[in-house]
């Protein structure tokens, strides 16, 4: 079952191609990993097929439906979401709290009956926290629930993102560099959470620079350079592809989108 298709999606940002006729499939239980070197347009892809980005040309389809036009929260609704290069944590809030934040979208209610906290506002309020609860101890936080986010080190707010994030009940998880800044210990921890998440079907996308962790968790791997499709296949494919190694050699090269665009 394809969960994800991208049908020669291309953007134009004035005279700059930030991406040209990439096409790609994410597929049930599936790990696609994107990498290519600074300035490929990875996270602008990203940006595209979470609709933050509306490309120049091309499709996004999610469970084989064209979500054209959509907006972030109502790919959330059809069961997308991604993390952020840069942590989007709330962090007065506590562990629990921020997960249950990403529970809202689930929720359902009124103002009135928030106002006057009714019984089925209240046990929709502990259905959330139930929920929250199980998924800190999925990724192995359950023990800081109940600590402020802002007291927690780096690698744990990057599990904490992976949870919120999974709080939406998604069939499709986009992680944007989720390894990024952590050391060995906590890319480990990380490596794991991936795993348990594919393993109950939900498939993922994911952007990373580190091609250990690329080449040993990816199921298939899509190179992307300048915005163009570079190569496809199974990590070890790609490892061996001469064109691959030469655009990594050239990391150095200018950045090929504008300067509100990551990598």
């Amino acid at each position: 079952m394809t969960r994800i298709q991208v049908d020669a999606v291309s953007i134009h940002f004035g005279g700059v191609k930030a991406l040209q006729d990439v096409s790609l499939e994410v597929r049930k239980g599936e790990v696609l990993a994107l990498i290519g070197p600074n300035g490929a347009g990875k996270t602008t892809l990203f940006n595209v097929i979470s609709a933050i980005y509306q490309p120049t040309s091309g499709r996004v389809r999610l469970e084989g439906q064209d979500v054209a036009g959509l907006a972030p929260f109502q790919l959330a609704h059809k069961g997308l979401t991604r993390t952020f290069q840069n942590l989007q944590i709330f962090f007065r809030m506590t562990a629990l709290e921020n997960v249950m934040v990403g529970r809202n979208i689930r929720e359902r209610g009124n103002l009135f009956g928030y106002l006057f906290g009714l019984p089925s506002v209240r046990r929709q309020n502990a259905d959330s926290r139930l929920c929250a609860l199980e998924l800190l101890k999925f990724v192995g936080l359950d023990r800081y629930a109940d600590r402020p986010a802002g007291e927690l080190s780096y690698g744990i707010l990057k599990r904490l993102e992976i949870a919120r994030a999974l709080a939406l009940e998604p069939t499709v998880l986009l992680l944007d560099e989720p390894v990024a800044g952590c050391n060995a210990t906590e890319t480990a921890e990380i490596d794991q959470v991936i795993r348990k998440v594919v393993s109950t079907g939900v498939s993922i996308l994911l952007v990373e620079h580190d091609i250990h962790l690329v080449m040993n968790l990816a199921d298939k791997v899509h190179v992307l350079d300048r915005g163009v499709t570079l190569a496809t296949g199974t990590p070890q494919e790609v490892r061996r592809n001469p064109a691959v190694i030469e655009a990594y050699l050239g990391e150095s090269q200018d950045e090929q989108e504008p300067a509100n665009a990551e990598s």
